[in-house]
């Protein structure tokens, strides 16, 4: 009983408190009255809106920053021109051979080398929502961009046809068999770093369980997902294909996918077309349920989006670009354009 009169009390006290306080508004300072129309504190729960850019606009800032770059890296080349050439000079000096250098062809070597510029990639993280812990929303494929993605692969070729297998190393396989292939990377003659992709024949998948605990954690075992497990008939054609850089995407456990979409030197609208092939591939392999939805929940809750968040990035760069949804979403009237 006193403690109910106690707390009705002190919320009569508080009513009161806050009718003086009303009523004294008017005479208080404009500076005391006045609140400010927007937080002006920065915290983990309430952090700073980062900008976001049109599609267009960030890759053209994203090369912009690459040329700025190598253009820095180009005059500090040509500016410690001489101290490079001092400090090998007084290298070979004092540790040189009989077949070392001499001063005079190492200024010449280095008036005839110039700086070599790096050609960066460009990788686009795109964050979905799914969970790949969840049927059907671990997405994985393949696709071929319409300029590429500016890398050459080594592929071995697993085949029992032994004049497919002489014919798919003329056109640049790194390897090529059957049976003999298999035992050879189980022993180590042939190196599991020699090739960074693999195609395979249907019927010789039953001989590729000897290697698979060594291609398995590589990544590189045969998958009918990636479309590397092709007939007979049109295995040169996915050698060619793989070669020249077919890129393979997976959902990351946060629901992420990062794919390289090009090299800087194609220019703004080979990148562009290559985005745009991407984009409609993720939006083609789009499950019918998605999102992070309740225990059981089968059917998409309204509202719920596909896309989160799209960031593209260069290979040496400080950081990523946030990039406006709208325009690289397929399903949005700004796909590949200014929403301004």
């Amino acid at each position: 009983m006193a403690s109910n009169l106690l707390r009705r009390n002190v919320a009569t006290a508080a009513c009161a408190h806050r009718r003086l306080l009303a009523a004294a508004g008017p005479s208080l300072p404009s500076s005391a009255a006045a609140t400010p129309s927007a937080r002006t504190y920065i915290s983990r729960a309430h952090p700073s809106v980062v900008p976001s850019a049109p599609v267009r606009e960030a890759v053209e800032s994203l090369l912009a920053d690459m040329d700025e770059r190598h253009l820095r890296r180009e005059e500090r080349w040509e500016r410690n021109k001489e101290n490079r050439v001092e400090q090998r000079c007084a290298y070979f000096a004092a540790k040189g051979g009989p077949d070392a250098p001499t001063p005079d062809e190492i200024k010449k070597d280095a008036d005839e080398n110039e700086y070599r510029r790096m050609d960066e990639s460009l990788e686009l993280a795109l964050q979905l929502n799914l969970d790949p812990r969840k049927p059907g929303q671990a997405l994985r494929g393949s696709l071929a961009l319409p300029h590429g993605n500016g890398k050459t692969f080594g592929v071995a070729v697993f085949t029992d046809d032994p004049a497919l297998a002489e014919e798919a190393r003329k056109r640049g396989a790194a390897a090529a068999g059957g049976a003999a292939l298999v035992e050879s990377i189980k022993d180590g003659t042939t190196p599991v770093s020699s090739f960074q992709r693999t195609l395979a024949e249907p019927d010789v998948m039953r001989h590729l369980s000897a290697v698979a605990r060594i291609l398995g954690p590589r990544g590189l075992m045969p998958n009918p997902k990636l479309g590397t497990i092709v007939e007979r008939d049109a295995l040169l054609d996915a050698l060619t294909r793989q070669m020249s850089g077919v890129s393979n995407y997976r959902t990351a456990q946060d629901g992420t996918i990062r794919l390289g979409i090009g090299r800087g030197s194609f220019g703004v609208e080979k990148l562009l077309d290559n985005i745009r092939e991407t984009m409609n591939e993720i939006q083609g392999v789009k499950p019918e349920s998605f999102g992070k939805g309740k225990k059981g929940q089968k059917k998409v809750a309204k509202g719920t989006k596909y896309y989160l968040k799209a960031h593209l990035s260069t290979t040496q760069g400080k950081g990523s670009v946030l990039v406006d949804m709208r325009t690289v979403d397929p399903t949005s009237a700004f796909f590949m354009s200014d929403p301004s």
